[in-house]
This record gives structure tokens, C-alpha cells and sequence, in this order.
């Protein structure tokens, strides 16, 4: 009954705190935090046995290292061996040496020092990537180098756990000999490797064909948890023998499948873990000494930021990416939880230690949100204040073409001009969407094309057509306008994302105008018809008819569109013409009445 009473207590926290922090876009993780120390010894006392939770919540631990297994594909792992292993290498190791340092002058023993130091340089991997995919900017450069960052050290944690157990192994009197634990750590690994290539893709096979979900579900954890419990019957890390079942198992057939299966479980007994976390935190510890705590935070974050920054600069990053990955990235992550867990049972951390440090974790944690909107919503805009509009230095020669937007139109136009072999000049106000381009060898330049001094740089007095794809509908008004008045000469090929956007862009003097979606719709719709049972000339005909009625709509309410009502008006009379733009094509009224009974056969009766 008291598992009952808890299990509920449990649910109840994540169901109210969890939505309300997504919300107030502070992430998942903070959810469960708060949740646990809402219930727990410190709040209202609803649950106070701390440890064996934590114990049986580290199996959600244990299943997200699997899952970080399954997505660390070799050959993927090799296409971003660079910014993973140059970037994340750089981060983890400086971070470790200088927090390490700081914990060393305070008094931590060498080892504690070190685990330390390595634990805080980690972040949290769920919590960067929610941050960015909220704001959309994974894709970013800052976005992409931060993935990288955190993919390090999602491989790099695996072998600190394996390490901490040899940190202690010469403090304990009835210890082995250490190399004899680490020739005997290796052996593990090694037949644990070739089980997993000899034998888990055969087993597996067995029980897909049984075709019972169930069986399958029980299967996949079956193998994470036996790996898991050989390496610690071993002396090894259960985290580590999981993470090796998952990258034994990122290659074969089977990885969606495991993946779908083990997420439903990962996800709870990963929350049920952050809630024993928030449930341990000590806020006795930051009641009585609050400066302390709160500068151990700042002053951790203080630093990470400063070594990111350093990266940022080394590598190219603009200011403003400089900045977003030094905030992004400043505070420590949920493995720390993990490392200071494995270390106070190993005795390198007292509890007074492990409890300031998880204090130190979790309030830079709950800064990072805080810290992210102020950079993004109040010191960007204040120090981009007054800034000149900045752009590549372009070619002194002129190109007859100028793109302006490379995103998913403008680069399908600037790869038929390659092909063609003639000579353009792309330019494009994302950074990034720069820096993809020139990586595949094609010259793309940087800046606000809807200001003058770009266009003029880019010699648009000397170029014959001026290809507007920009993707934002302001922007690309503002360009048409800019390059009608100072360029009159340049002949405008425009994107309109929608209706709206083509009239604007026809009251501003642009002649040709490509709707975005206009031809891809056409032709997904004369497939249908075809599909419904018309013939293909006939299809094709319909929509040939359709694009011509609907241009002549178009220049119609072109006419009118500054009218709210004569729009609506002559929108509802081209509504009405649609409707009975093909009766004459169909060869008998029976058509109508028997399409009633069969849907297909008015569409027969136009063959």
C-alpha cells in the first residue's frame, strides 16, 4: 500500500510541476527537480526515503546511456569527428583542469578533484538539445557546435565511470592488485563485445519472429539490464555496460525497434531519478549558507563560460553564436548527479561534499533558462544597437545574377546555375545557412540584402536579374522596393510564400512572381486525378486550365486587393466560376447521378 501511496505521490508531482516549467520554457529536467523538492524531506514530506528511490531510479540512468549507445552510429560518429573530438575534447578537458584545480586548492583529494572537475565540465545533453529545439536552433552555428560539445561528452563520461572504482582501489586494504581489475575490466569488455556481435542479432532475430511486442519490449530490456548487471558483478560500471549494448546494437536492423520500446520506460525511471535528485538536494545547506552555494554556482558557470567563449572566438564563431554557446553550455548536467553518486559510494566524496556540489549542479541549472532569454531577449538587441549593417567582402567582379535568400528555394536555384556553368553572386543574412553553402565548394556571402549598401556591394548597378528568394515576406518587400527604386534596370524574379505576398510583391513592380507551393500543389494534384481514374492527358489538361483560371483570378484581385470587400467579392465570383469550369467536359449528365454510387465514376466519364 505505501508503494502504492508513493508511486501516486510521484505521478502527481511530475503531472503539476513538469507542464508548468515546459511552459515557462525551463525545461523538463527543472520540472522533475522541483517535483522532487517539493515532495520530498526539505518540502512537504511526502516521501523521505531518499536512497533506495535513487537506487532503483538509476535504472533510468542506465537506459538513457543505452539510448546514447543506439545513436552513436560509427559512421556518424566518424562524419562529426571533428567539431565532436576538436571542439568537445578542447571544452571537457580545459573545464576539468581548471574547475579541478578550484576544487583542489579548497581541500578535495587529488581523485575528488579530478571526478570533480570532470563532472562539472559535463552538461545536460536533454536539457541543451530542449533549449535549442524550442527556439528553433539546432540548425544554427552556436546549435551545431553545442550538439557536438554534448555528443563528447555523452562518450566521454563512460570512461570516467569505468575509472572511478581504480581511483579507490589502491586506498582499500583488502584491495587487488589494480592492474589485475583492469586486465580483468578489459576481458569483460572485450567478450562483451563479441557476444554482442555474435549472439545478440541471432536472439533478437528468434524473438522479432515470435511476433509478440511484448516479448520483443522484455527482450530489449532483458539485454540492457543483463550487460548492466555482468559489468557490475565485475566491478565495472552498470552505465558502461549499457552504453556498450547500445553502440554493439546502433548498426543492426533492430535499433528503431529497441528504441521505440525502451523510450516509454527510459523517460519515467529517468524522471523518477531527477525527482530523487530534487528529493536529496539539501536546501538546509543553501538556507544557511546561501552565498556560498550561490557564488560556487555563478563562479562555475563564470568559468565554463569563459572557456566556451575562448572556443568560440578560436573557431570562428560570430559574437552573437560566441555568446549564445557560452550561455548555452555555462551550467553542469544531470551526469554530475550520476559522477558524485558513484563517487560518494566510492568513497571519494563526504556527504557534506556531495551535497554542496549537487546544490552547486542544480541552481546552475535552474540559471541557464533564466540567463538564455536575457541573452536572446535583452543583451543581444541592446549591444546590436547601433551596429552597421555588416557584410562579406564580395568579388570586385560583377556576376549578371544576384540571389538573394540561398535557403530551400534559392540553393535549388543556385545548383541549376552551376550546372549551367553561369556565374551569380548568392547572398543570404543567415550565417549559417552561408557557411553550408561555401562548405560544398559554392560562393555564397553574408549580409542584410534588404539594405543598400549590400546591393551595391554586390554590384547590382551592373547585374541584369535579381533573384528574390528571401524566405521572410517583410524582408523580401523591403528588397523588391529597395531594388525598384536605386535599380530599376534589374529584372525581379520573386518568391511569394503565399497569395498575399505575390499581390504585394505585384503592387511593388515585380512582373514574375513564383507562388512556392503553386507547382508542387499542381502537381500532387493532377497525380491525384490521375490516380482517381482520369486519363493522363485529361489530367493534365485540367490543370493547365486550373493554373490559367487561377492566374486570371489572381491579376483580378490584384485589381482590388486594397478593398477589403470587392477582394472578398471577386474571390466569391471566382469561387463560383471554379465550380463550373469543366461541366461541359463531362461526355453525360449519367456521370453526376452515378458517382452517387460509385465515387470514381464521374471521373470515368471524363476519359
Amino acid at each position: 500500500m505505501q508503494l502504492l501511496t508513493e508511486t501516486a505521490v510521484f505521478l502527481a508531482a511530475a503531472v503539476v510541476t513538469v507542464p508548468i516549467f515546459r511552459k515557462l520554457k525551463l525545461g523538463a529536467v527543472l520540472g522533475f527537480l522541483a517535483a522532487g523538492l517539493v515532495i520530498g524531506p526539505w518540502g512537504l514530506r511526502f516521501v523521505t526515503e531518499v536512497e533506495s528511490i535513487l537506487q532503483f531510479a538509476e535504472l533510468g540512468v542506465v537506459l538513457l546511456l543505452f539510448v546514447i549507445g543506439l545513436e552513436l552510429q560509427p559512421s556518424r560518429l566518424w562524419a562529426l569527428r571533428r567539431p565532436v573530438f576538436g571542439l568537445g575534447g578542447v571544452q571537457v578537458g580545459v573545464t576539468t583542469v581548471l574547475v579541478g584545480g578550484i576544487a583542489y586548492a579548497y581541500g578535495f583529494v587529488w581523485q575528488a578533484a579530478l571526478v570533480t572537475g570532470f563532472a562539472l565540465a559535463m552538461n545536460s545533453t536533454a536539457f541543451v538539445l530542449q533549449l535549442l529545439g524550442e527556439r528553433k536552433q539546432l540548425g544554427t552555428r552556436h546549435g551545431r557546435s553545442a550538439f557536438a560539445i554534448a555528443l563528447f561528452q555523452d562518450i566521454s563520461v563512460i570512461p570516467l565511470l569505468a575509472l572511478v572504482p581504480l581511483l579507490v582501489a589502491h586506498e582499500s586494504a583488502q584491495a587487488t592488485n589494480p592492474w589485475w581489475g583492469a586486465g580483468k575490466a578489459v576481458l569483460v569488455i572485450a567478450g562483451v563485445i563479441f557476444g554482442g556481435r555474435h549472439l545478440l542479432r541471432p536472439v533478437l532475430k528468434a524473438v522479432a519472429g515470435s511476433g509478440i511486442q511484448e516479448v520483443f519490449t522484455a527482450a530489449a530490456l532483458l539485454v540492457v539490464i543483463g550487460t548492466a548487471l555482468l559489468m557490475e558483478a565485475t566491478g565495472l560500471s552498470m552505465t558502461l555496460g549499457a552504453f556498450l549494448a547500445g553502440v554493439l546494437l546502433a548498426d543492426s536492423e533492430y535499433r528503431h525497434e529497441i528504441e521505440a520500446s525502451i523510450e516509454p520506460f527510459k523517460g519515467l525511471l529517468l524522471g523518477l531519478f531527477f525527482i530523487a535528485v530534487g528529493m536529496s538536494a539539501n536546501l538546509g545547506l543553501l538556507a544557511s549558507h546561501p552565498f556560498a552555494v550561490i557564488g560556487a554556482a555563478l563562479g562555475l558557470m563564470a568559468v565554463k563560460a569563459a572557456v566556451l567563449a575562448g572556443l568560440g572566438a578560436a573557431t570562428g564563431h560570430g559574437a552573437a553564436s560566441t555568446r549564445s554557446l557560452a550561455v548555452l553550455l555555462a551550467h553542469a548536467g544531470e551526469f554530475a548527479f550520476v559522477l558524485f553518486g558513484v563517487a560518494a559510494s566510492a568513497g571519494l566524496l563526504d556527504a557534506a561534499q556531495n551535497d554542496f556540489l549537487i546544490m552547486t549542479v542544480t541552481l546552475s541549472m535552474a540559471l541557464t533558462p533564466v540567463f538564455f532569454l536575457l541573452n536572446e531577449n535583452v543583451l543581444g538587441p541592446w549591444l546590436a544597437r547601433g551596429v552597421p549593417p555588416k557584410f562579406d567582402e564580395i568579388d570586385d567582379e560583377a556576376t549578371p545574377i544576384i540571389v538573394a535568400g540561398i535557403g530551400r528555394v534559392g540553393q535549388i536555384v543556385t545548383r541549376v546555375l552551376n550546372a549551367r556553368k553561369i556565374p551569380y553572386t548568392a547572398l543570404d543574412i543567415d550565417a549559417n545557412q552561408v557557411d553550408v553553402v561555401r562548405r560544398f565548394g559554392r560562393k555564397a556571402y553574408y549580409g542584410d540584402v534588404s539594405k543598400l549598401d549590400l546591393l551595391r556591394a554586390a554590384k547590382a548597378d551592373r547585374a541584369r536579374i535579381l533573384v528574390l528568394a528571401i524566405d521572410n515576406v517583410e524582408a523580401s518587400a523591403r528588397t523588391a522596393a529597395l531594388a525598384r527604386k536605386h535599380f530599376p534596370h534589374l529584372e525581379i524574379h520573386a518568391r511569394a510564400r503565399n497569395r498575399i505576398h505575390a499581390l504585394e510583391l505585384r503592387e511593388l513592380g515585380v512582373k514574375v512572381i513564383t507562388r512556392e507551393t503553386f507547382a508542387s500543389a499542381l502537381e500532387m494534384a493532377e497525380s491525384t486525378l490521375v490516380a482517381a481514374g482520369l486519363a493522363p492527358e485529361v489530367a493534365g489538361d485540367t490543370i493547365a486550365r486550373f493554373r490559367r483560371h487561377d492566374e486570371d483570378v489572381l491579376e483580378r484581385q490584384y485589381a482590388v486587393h486594397r478593398d477589403e470587400d470587392r477582394l472578398v467579392q471577386t474571390s466569391q465570383e471566382a469561387a463560383r466560376e471554379l465550380e463550373g469550369l469543366f461541366d461541359s467536359d463531362r461526355s453525360d449528365g449519367g456521370a453526376v447521378e452515378a458517382s452517387a454510387e460509385d465515387p470514381l465514376a464521374l471521373a470515368r466519364g471524363w476519359r
